[in-house]
């Protein structure tokens, strides 16, 4: 399958969209961030209504943590 010639092909950006603005970026710019493995969650709104930052759903799930394997060593 051919690629459509750049003249050919339609313009479906929107007129206020400056192409000349988006020249410049920086290649690689995240690498870093992306490497480190940064891993996000999205949480249920019923779940994000008890648990309102990072620390209180890192506590929860360290003690989810502890008592499954607590029973882990109680049923060996």
């Amino acid at each position: 399958m051919k690629r459509a010639n750049k003249a050919a092909r339609k313009d479906d950006l929107r007129k206020e969209y400056d192409l000349r603005k988006l020249r410049g970026g920086v290649r690689g710019k995240y690498v870093e961030r992306y490497r480190a493995g940064t891993n996000l969650v999205l949480l249920a709104p019923d779940v994000a209504k008890v648990f309102h930052d990072d620390q209180s759903v890192n506590a929860a799930l360290r003690s989810l943590i502890g008592i499954a394997r607590a029973r882990v060593k109680l049923s060996a």
